[in-house]
């Protein structure tokens, strides 16, 4: 699959970095893609830096969102007629502290924090995963045959749910699918997925 990293920091870069080693073709995207070097010489396969236009604009099978949630709005409005029909892979969470007012709001409101990326990102079909597990297990827990970490998602779609849990599956961790994005109150901040980094197993009894 072409990956469109949108966000290139802990979450974006360690992914992006083990998608490529996977076989993927990844584009690491910023503002300032020139930044970005040290993480492409990093990465083992095929990886470049763009811009988050050029990103957007090379219809990718996924784009995986990984930016501060104050972000949402204007990348959706900026790049809305380039992706339209993708998948994207919601990975951020709503801080007020980092984020402000709209991360307050949002916590706030009826519908959780993926549920609003969707309804920002209207024309694409949204996945939420990446966004419970720690950055270092991210980084370090990878490729494992045994004693994998679990990773918790949820779709929207048929085809947004296949392409998550091989995502999530080809860099040798377990794919749990909680359902759709009604059901990802679970996996915010605060609340009981987050920052748990446990087997298939563990995280089951806690869904349950």
């Amino acid at each position: 699959m072409k990956i469109g990293v949108i966000g290139s920091g802990n979450i974006g870069g360690n992914l992006g970095k083990h998608w490529a080693k996977a076989g993927h073709e990844v584009l690491f995207s910023s503002r300032h893609p020139e930044t970005l070097n040290s993480l492409v010489s990093e990465t083992e396969g095929n990886a470049k830096a763009v811009s988050i236009e050029k990103a957007f604009e090379a219809n990718a099978d996924v784009y995986l969102l990984a930016t501060p949630y104050k972000a949402i709005d204007k990348l959706s409005e900026l790049y809305a007629g380039e992706y339209g029909n993708n998948t994207i892979i919601d990975a951020t969470n709503p801080y007020p502290e980092r984020d402000g007012n709209m991360a307050q709001e949002v916590r706030d409101s009826n519908r959780n924090a993926s549920e609003y990326t969707a309804m920002k990102f209207n024309t694409a079909k949204t996945a939420k995963a990446f966004n419970t597990i720690r950055a270092e297990h991210l980084r370090d827990r990878a490729w494992r045959d045994t004693d994998k970490l679990a990773v918790p998602f949820a779709a929207q779609d048929e085809n947004s749910k296949q392409k998550t849990q091989q995502l999530i599956e080809d860099i040798g961790f377990d794919a749990v699918y909680i359902g759709d994005l009604t059901k990802t109150a679970i996996m915010d901040p605060d609340q009981k997925l987050y920052g748990k980094s446990v087997n298939r197993q563990e995280l089951e009894r806690i869904i349950d």
